[in-house]
């Protein structure tokens, strides 16, 4: 037995048109048009009520139009090759969040490492006319495999290498590296090892150099970082070399990790070993991953690169470049910030 509703027919309901906007509020289709635009001569009480009637009634303006008018699309693209969408996502929430009041919208466009999957969206964007470019990727030491350098629309770089002469935006991984071996110093840990990613990634050796100063800026001793992969599985083996020798007395008190990955495999393997955190060492992660930081135990101290206040920014200078104004080339880097949580300890 069929009921009413699965008998009738469906149809898509037409878009209110700014005729009826106007008879519906007893003006003129120029008067509407003028109101809802901010434009002509009226007095307020009539641009409100053309402005409250479009708004009962359900009326959008018509974005092609708009945009033949003004000759933008009020679109930009967000092109990666963060396939997982490690540091995009919250990237692109960023650019979203500057752009939203604006009335522009962003489309995300994942590239991979394919140059000619790159170059078809970015085909494609010129197709749609969208008004500029956010760039970005999954390591700031690498280049997106497509070439944006001779668009005829503005790109900002964020979270990748730009091109010569371009706008960039990364963290500040030293300062980062900073905030977390200092913030050991204060709470009076003594010896500080660093367990760090793949010797490839330049950021590897940005940190290292950022805790061997801080190291020595307070006369403590400072021996080589561990490198290995960005995993947990490698920061349960840095655990086997850091603490396998014989005499606890020559054990680090404090252990800083390039990624928050590899603070849980440290922690796990220090649990492993009856090596109390934060009683006996203390950790602190790198990028502040909450999905991993907040579900370890104890829940991890980790440097947050502040992603989408990076991407904020990113979208800003890409608005600003799209209004016109120019920018200084080169790459402004952003600061982080240290969230603290039971994994590195209370002060002595």
């Amino acid at each position: 037995m069929s009921s009413d509703a699965e008998s009738a027919p469906v149809f898509a309901r037409p878009p209110v048109t700014l005729r009826e906007v106007a008879a519906a509020a007893g003006v003129s289709v120029a008067t509407a048009s003028k109101a809802l635009n901010g434009q002509g001569r009226m007095t307020a009480e009539t641009r409100e009520r053309i402005r409250e009637t479009a708004r009962l009634l359900g009326f959008r303006p018509n974005s092609l139009a708009q945009s033949l008018l003004r000759k933008r699309s009020f679109t930009v693209g967000l092109l990666t090759n963060d396939t997982y969408g490690r540091f995009s996502l919250p990237l692109m929430a960023g650019v979203s969040d500057a752009l939203v009041d604006k009335g522009v919208s962003v489309f995300l466009c994942n590239v991979e490492d394919d140059q000619r999957l790159g170059q078809l969206h970015v085909e494609a964007m010129l197709d749609k006319r969208v008004d500029g470019i956010v760039a970005t990727g999954k390591r700031i030491d690498r280049h997106l495999p497509v070439d944006l350098s001779n668009l005829r629309i503005p790109v900002v770089y964020a979270f990748t290498q730009p091109d010569p002469g371009a706008v960039g935006l990364v963290s500040d991984d030293a300062g980062g590296a900073r905030l977390a071996v200092e913030q050991f110093v204060r709470l009076g840990r003594r010896r500080i090892a660093h367990v760090a990613g793949p010797a490839s990634f330049a950021v590897v050796h940005t940190r290292a150099d950022a805790w061997r100063d801080v190291l020595k800026e307070n006369g403590l001793a400072a021996g080589e970082p561990l490198l290995g992969a960005w995993s947990e599985a490698w920061g349960h083996d840095a655990v086997a070399q850091l603490f396998g020798k014989a005499g606890r007395e020559g054990w680090p008190d404090a252990v800083f990790c390039g990624n928050d990955q590899i603070a849980r495999g440290v922690i796990d393997a220090l649990r492993e070993r009856g090596i109390r955190v934060p009683d006996d060492v203390g950790v602190i992660g790198f990028d502040n991953w909450e999905i991993v930081a907040e579900a370890t135990r104890p829940p991890l101290t980790s440097v947050d690169m502040n992603l989408a206040s990076l991407g904020r920014e990113a979208g800003l200078a890409l608005l600003s470049l799209v209004d016109g104004h120019p920018a200084a080339p080169g790459i402004r880097k952003l600061p982080c910030r240290l969230v603290v949580r039971q994994s590195c300890g209370s002060p002595p």
